[in-house]
């Protein structure tokens, strides 16, 4: 089981958007992400999300709100297990850095859904852009395309 958490960072009407393009084997290659990364030993969802946020930009998070957790699963296990804490952010401290894992974009928020995004991605960003409240949400994959069975459970 994998434990991660991934951030929307927002200003000034957009969003700090992570499009993977530098590592090789990366299953995340050439699409856009939110910023985020695993946990380390012991961390909580919050220690890991201010510390991946620093560590890919080299910004502060001074503010931010838990949105809700994804569940990531393959048809065939084929993966392990992926348990993602969402959050978005707009406060922070510092100046965005490069990072080792892609370019870094402030995106025009309401042109997120536009990007390479993953499919379940483009769900998730619809809740966020919600007011809905907290969200649960289990995303099945077959391959790069979401299964059947995904649900959102709230």
């Amino acid at each position: 089981m994998i434990l991660c958490t991934e951030c929307y960072i927002q200003k000034d009407d957009k969003t700090l958007m992570l499009y993977r393009n530098k590592k090789e084997n990366d299953i995340n290659k050439n699409k856009y992400i939110g910023i985020g990364g695993r946990f380390e030993h012991g961390e909580s969802p919050e220690e890991c999300l201010i510390r991946e946020v620093f560590e890919e930009t080299g910004l502060t998070l001074t503010c931010f709100e838990f949105r809700g957790m994804i569940t990531f699963l393959t048809v065939n296990n084929e993966c392990e297990p992926i348990y993602m804490f969402v959050f978005t952010a707009d406060g922070f401290s510092g100046e965005v850095k490069d990072c080792d894992e892609g370019e870094l974009h402030w995106v025009e928020t309401e042109r997120i859904e536009e990007l390479n995004l993953w499919e379940g991605d483009h769900l998730m960003w619809k809740w966020l852009k919600g007011d809905d409240g907290v969200f649960s949400g289990k995303f099945v994959y077959d391959g790069n395309d979401l299964a059947d069975d995904w649900v959102k459970f709230y």
